[in-house]
């Protein structure tokens, strides 16, 4: 049996007798490196962090095109650093699985250090100030998810954190966007270094809405005079400080109980899934699929590693931006958040099992191929057309990859704006008709019945968490399958709630089809799968 915490240099027999590929070059050595020298900070030390980013970061140390270590800032949950990544040297397994049941495992042991990096913690703040000084800093990545960057709330006003946040010192700072807005002024301190700031997360114009949240921490404070006057001239000037687009694509669940099984049983040591106090779920290895994509805007003012050579795509703004658009707006995220609505009301645990149902598998093939695909741009590097065909016929059915649609389900209310408001926002730029689309509005009606935490045999379940849920259930909180209701009375507060639906749903005219919809699914036990066949016809 190996551990991640054994000696792979000096033992790597041991760790080929398991299946397991080790690094080609000495982690010690790229630790001491990034302590002195530092050049990439990532934020969000999560399972995409470590069978994504890390990977990247341990190709370029096999090739010798990165000499430092990712230093990794997990500002969430101090539980990730103390239970997932200190006990095991800041390492991890790599469990890639393809859909014939293949196995490919990779000792990853590009993480330099893991810091929680949270006022709470005076060595994490105090440290991660202290990198942020240094001129070797090239870049930093961010996988927080989408509400790591809220500063707003429902109503588009600024929360009581980010008030504080601005009202208050920079070193007090709480949000996400403050804290690193703090670093960001350590910089501008030091000298005006500059850096590229890589948000990886997973939603359209990433880059966009960084910028805007770290210049409304800024703006607020230079305005308060507690930063020097310089200090939003730099972060505006994107040849000091760049906050580069990107597209970011690979299915990557929870670690599995499955697949620790199978580990342990092909002689690897360490399997224990973590959950932590803060409800993570992360453990010494991580599980993910073949498919993967990282398209980012080329833009680092100060020099990148040859991050092309571990298969990142560098390209313009503008090509960046069509490629989210198609991934995130029309071929994968639309039909991934479709299967996770339906799925927890339909009572399934699996992706891949959803995807041996005939009239949900006519649900993705409805929303990608005849609503998406028709108003999608073709980003040239990667074909649409293409793309859904992997997505439906091999990624979504791949039992091998253990996804949940209650894991795809959180914070629905945030992505909904931008999975299916994008592709409305092009039919009606465009003058095209709405009137064929069914998926789309089926979809948002299944949100709301969503909402009503009833499954379709008329058990109660518990809804994937959503920072919008204790504001938007009360709305239906009050209706019992088989209820006679006004859904247009009902449905209203939710469906012109500018934050979730920015695209005006009744001027597309789906506002009717969206009540029909939720009405159907509340006729009843059986009345969501009912719904289903009928509209689609599968």
């Amino acid at each position: 049996m190996v551990r991640l915490t054994d000696d792979y240099l000096k033992n790597a027999a041991a760790f080929t007798k398991a299946g397991i590929t080790v690094p080609k070059f000495d982690q010690a050595k790229a630790k001491q490196a990034a302590q002195e020298a530092p050049v990439w900070v990532h934020f969000g030390g999560g399972n995409l962090f470590r069978c994504f980013h890390a990977k990247v970061a341990q190709d370029l140390l096999n090739t010798g095109d990165l000499k430092a270590g990712v230093i990794v800032a997990e500002t969430y949950d101090d539980g990730v650093i103390e239970q997932a990544y200190k006990p095991y040297n800041d390492r991890a397994l790599q469990v890639v699985m393809d859909e014939a049941g293949n196995y490919d495992k990779t000792l990853i042991a590009s993480v330099a250090d893991a810091v929680y990096y949270n006022k709470a913690n005076a060595d994490g703040w105090s440290q991660l100030k202290k990198v942020f000084e240094k001129q070797s800093l090239q870049f930093v990545t961010m996988s927080i998810t989408e509400k790591g960057y809220a500063l707003r709330d429902v109503n588009g006003e600024l929360t009581k954190a980010a008030q504080a946040d601005i009202a208050g010192d920079p070193d007090d700072a709480s949000t996400n966007m403050g804290a690193i807005a703090r670093l960001l002024l350590a910089r501008f301190n030091a000298g005006k270094l500059p850096i590229a700031m890589v948000s990886t997360d997973n939603f359209s114009e990433n880059g966009k809405r960084f910028e805007e949240a770290i210049l409304t921490i800024a703006a607020g404070w230079q305005a308060n005079g507690t930063v020097p006057a310089g200090f939003v001239d730099y972060l505006k000037n994107p040849k000091q400080v760049s906050f580069p687009w990107s597209m970011i694509d690979r299915i990557t669940p929870n670690p599995a109980e499955s697949v620790a099984k199978i580990l342990k049983d092909s002689g690897f040591e360490d399997t224990e899934i973590i959950h932590t106090a803060k409800h993570t779920n992360i453990a010494p290895f991580g599980n993910t699929e073949v498919t993967n994509y990282l398209v980012i805007e080329d833009s680092f003012p100060n020099g990148r590693p040859a991050l092309d050579k571990a298969g990142v795509i560098l390209t313009d703004r503008d090509t960046v931006n069509d490629a989210d658009q198609m991934k995130v707006t029309a071929c994968l995220n639309p039909l991934h958040t479709g299967l996770a609505i339906f799925g927890s009301v339909l009572g399934y645990n699996s992706i891949a099992e959803e995807m041996t149902n005939p009239d949900l598998v006519a649900l993705v093939k409805q929303v990608g191929y005849n609503e998406d695909l028709p108003v999608v741009k073709d980003p040239k590097i990667i074909d649409p057309k293409s793309f859904i065909d992997e997505v439906i016929n091999k990624r979504l059915p791949n039992k091998n990859i253990p996804d949940t649609p209650q894991r795809i389900a959180s914070d629905s209310s945030q992505k909904i704006p931008i999975r299916y408001g994008v592709t409305l926002k092009h039919y009606l730029d465009e003058g095209k008709s709405t009137s064929d689309l069914k998926a789309i509005p089926l979809i948002i009606a299944g949100w709301c019945r969503f909402l009503m935490a009833i499954k379709d045999d008329g058990t109660a379940f518990t809804p994937s968490f959503d920072p919008l849920l204790e504001e938007l259930q009360p709305y239906v909180a009050d209706i019992s399958l088989g209820d006679s209701i006004d859904a247009h009375a009902v449905l209203k507060p939710i469906l012109t709630n500018k934050q979730i639906f920015p695209t005006d749903l009744e001027a597309a005219g789906l506002t009717p089809k969206i009540e029909a919809y939720f009405t159907a699914m509340i006729a009843g036990p059986g009345a969501v799968a009912k719904t289903l066949h009928e509209e689609l016809g599968a």
